[in-house]
């Protein structure tokens, strides 16, 4: 099987896999929406269950596994005792987050006034703090589960690690329809049904990773040279964390001070985060293992074609996911999540913010690309001092633009900050080389995925403008939403293939392979 080829067959893996989970994350978000719409509890819980999720970037799929997967992968290609050192970084890390967890339970109320300081004397705020200490231990759970798809991803095994968030949404969703039906407190019970998640997340990917020969089980902490390296290569990533999840705490500040903001970004989220999570997971999880392996083997061309192949898909599917966002968020907005208590003008402000990180998403997508050049050389550094600048021109614009565009400043802040960022990344990338440059192929077929995409976005206006009236009817909205994105997939898909955006068999063959 050919590297294009096996990369591909690891994207489309994940990427079914994440598809699901972001799937049934909707189903997830629409329920919350329809019982709690953007009520205190909805926000509540929502910020509650950011804590744990905003720490595991410096700790999980962040900092510690952008450092741990090239030293783990190039251990497996050079057969080093890789499992002595699996084992003793899982040990460490958990170790580091039992006492993590337990200091953050007694600071819990700083931690949501740090997340949202509109709560104060509200009565949003005890109950974030109440749902925060039950929620938080998923952090614990979740990291390791991340180091152990880490282990996974890094020797080719890719189902596993990626199937693990799918249980936490079936979880999730399980916990609200009984809260529903039996009379369950239904913030409580989703803030109980987070580690519990977790602890399932976890126990899924231990086990695949020990039938794969990685048992990792713990043993007494110990600070070994390599565990040193680790924390030396895997700090300067942490702090890039921190200020990217600086960048979401001046989005939820600003947020929170206008009433049921945090539950329309956090919609709007979860709509770009399908295509975002289902290219930019799968182009990082298949893409980074894959580059430290080739370095190591001092593979230059096989690094360059992984590169630009892995950039090419990327595009493909997030250039036309963005054009969509941005022209028909209503609808998109309105099927999905308008009922019960989340109504017309939750539609409308939630489609705004839904806008304006489509125009972000290209951006995201491309740092997912990029990163992997850098960390693949366990080059750190450099993507702080990039995040550092982003994160300026997040928090100067959001707080800036606040008192004109309100909440949506936070949206505009995010999606700028995230071009810059990929700006930085593909400007200073040139450093690497060869494997850093795009190729003519690359050259030639992103120009053609932009004017498919825009041909797509004029024929989803037209679409959407003659089935208005049946977004209208209860009964027939789902239908007219699903004709809407059918005919933009099929005027793409169709706009792509004769233009030469893309080849559809390219993938066929991957998927048959």
């Amino acid at each position: 099987m050919t590297q294009p080829i096996r990369l591909l067959r690891g994207f489309a893996t994940v990427g079914v896999w994440t598809l699901l989970s972001r799937i049934l994350g909707f189903v997830r978000d629409i329920l919350i929406a329809g019982f709690l719409g953007s009520g205190p509890v909805a926000e509540a819980f929502l910020i509650a269950f950011s804590l744990p999720n905003m720490f595991r970037r410096f700790f999980a799929e962040g900092a510690f596994n952008m450092a741990f997967v090239p030293m783990f992968s190039k251990k497996v290609e050079k057969e080093t005792d890789a499992h002595g050192f699996a084992r003793d970084a899982f040990t460490g890390l958990g170790t580091l987050l039992i006492a993590f967890t337990l200091v953050a339970q007694v600071f819990m109320p700083g931690l949501v006034l740090l997340m949202a300081s509109g709560f104060a004397e509200d009565q949003r705020f005890d109950l974030a703090v109440l749902f925060g200490r039950i929620a938080f231990p998923y952090i614990l759970f979740i990291s390791l589960a991340a180091l152990l798809s880490g282990v996974l991803n890094a020797t080719g095994r890719f189902v596993a690690a990626a199937a693990a968030p799918v249980l936490l949404n079936i979880l999730l969703i399980t916990a609200l329809s009984a809260a529903w039906s039996l009379g369950w407190d239904i913030g409580l019970t989703l803030a109980w049904t987070v580690p519990v998640a977790g602890v399932a997340q976890m126990a899924l990917v231990w086990i695949a990773a020990a039938r794969a020969g990685y048992p990792l089980i713990p043993k007494r902490p110990t600070f070994t040279p390599e565990l040193k390296r680790l924390a030396i290569i895997a700090a300067p990533a942490a702090l890039a964390g921190g200020v990217v999840q600086v960048n979401l705490l001046v989005g939820r500040q600003v947020a929170s001070y206008f009433d049921g903001a945090i539950a329309w970004l956090n919609y709007a989220d979860r709509l770009y985060q399908l295509p975002l999570g289902v290219v930019a997971i799968a182009i990082g999880v298949v893409l980074l293992p894959d580059l430290s392996r080739k370095l190591q083997a001092e593979d230059t061309a096989g690094g360059r074609e992984a590169f630009n192949r892995a950039g090419e898909v990327a595009l493909a599917l997030t250039i036309p996911s963005a054009v969509a966002l941005m022209v028909i968020p209503t609808p998109l907005v309105s099927v999905l999540f308008e009922r019960g208590a989340f109504d017309a003008d939750d539609t409308a402000a939630t489609a705004i913010a839904v806008a304006i990180y489509g125009a972000g998403l290209p951006a995201f997508v491309l740092q997912k690309v990029i990163q992997p050049l850098y960390f693949a050389r366990e080059d750190t550094r450099r993507p702080f001092y990039f995040a550092l600048v982003a994160m300026v021109v997040n928090a100067v614009l959001a707080i800036g633009l606040a008192s004109i565009f309100g909440y949506v400043a936070a949206a505009l802040g995010t999606t700028i900050a995230g071009w810059v960022m990929a700006w930085l990344l593909w400007r200073f990338a040139s450093r690497f080389g060869e494997a850093a440059q795009f190729d003519d192929r690359f050259k030639r077929r992103v120009p053609r995925i932009v004017i498919a995409s825009v041909i797509m976005g004029v024929a989803l206006n037209a679409v959407y403008l003659l089935l208005l009236p049946f977004f209208g009817i209860a009964t027939l909205r789902y239908l007219a939403l699903a004709v809407l994105v059918t005919a933009g997939i099929a005027t793409y898909g169709l706009a792509g293939q004769l233009i030469g955006a893309f080849r559809i068999r390219d993938f066929k063959t991957a998927l048959r392979r």
